[in-house]
């Protein structure tokens, strides 16, 4: 997300960090390792641009004294390659063009955020299930590595999360079929996933700075 707006950030021994601000709803930075360097982290980002933000991958920084509050906590999520998924019942496919990335992104409520540019990226799959009229009703980003694939933006236009992650599920496993499916969420949307298969693995903690 942050290269199709042009903000290249770096990878560290103890974070990922992007040295000027990058795309709404996204982090500056991003502990990879427990016990990380807070000052450090912090000298890494652009806190002087509004709505600076560190994901705290393990939940165990303090940046208030950085002028950082909590924004949230949150459970990392994981699912086993192979489990079980349910029929979904829309059809699904990988957004391919501009058109029909624009219809994904207004269902999802907000335009201008998602670029073109995100569709050339190779790791990158943006998932659509449309509804009878062909019309996008649910959708998420699939973020692929060598061991996970990872799920972000999930929503739906109807029936929140549990409306969602069948579809969602159902394309990750025809997309990446060897790989465990991971990410993070909070409240009802923790719940939706647990019953979708998910098991609960760690916590998280994302800070904004202000």
């Amino acid at each position: 997300m942050s290269r199709s707006h042009g903000v290249a950030g770096e990878f560290g021994v103890q974070a990922w960090a992007a040295p000027v601000r990058t795309p709404p709803y996204y982090p500056d930075a991003v502990t990879l390792v427990p016990g990380a360097d807070a000052a450090a982290l912090v000298g890494r980002i652009d806190t002087a641009a509004p709505g600076a933000c560190v994901k705290d991958s393990f939940a165990d920084l303090d940046l208030t004294e950085a002028g950082f509050r909590v924004l949230f906590d949150a459970q990392w999520i994981h699912r086993p390659a192979g489990a079980p998924t349910t029929s979904p019942e829309l059809a699904w496919d990988v957004v391919r063009d501009r058109k029909t990335l624009r219809a994904w992104e207004s269902a999802w409520g907000e335009e201008g955020l998602f670029r073109a540019e995100l569709l050339d990226e190779q790791a990158t799959f943006v998932i659509a299930g449309t509804n009878s009229e062909g019309r996008v009703a649910v959708g998420a980003v699939a973020s692929r590595s060598d061991h996970v694939v990872g799920v972000s933006n999930l929503f739906a236009s109807e029936d929140g999360a549990d409306r969602a992650w069948p579809v969602v599920l159902e394309a990750a496993h025809r997309l990446f079929p060897a790989l465990p499916v991971v990410g993070y969420e909070q409240g009802e949307d923790l719940e939706a996933a647990l019953r979708q298969g998910f098991e609960a693995v760690g916590p998280l903690r994302v800070w904004v700075h202000g």
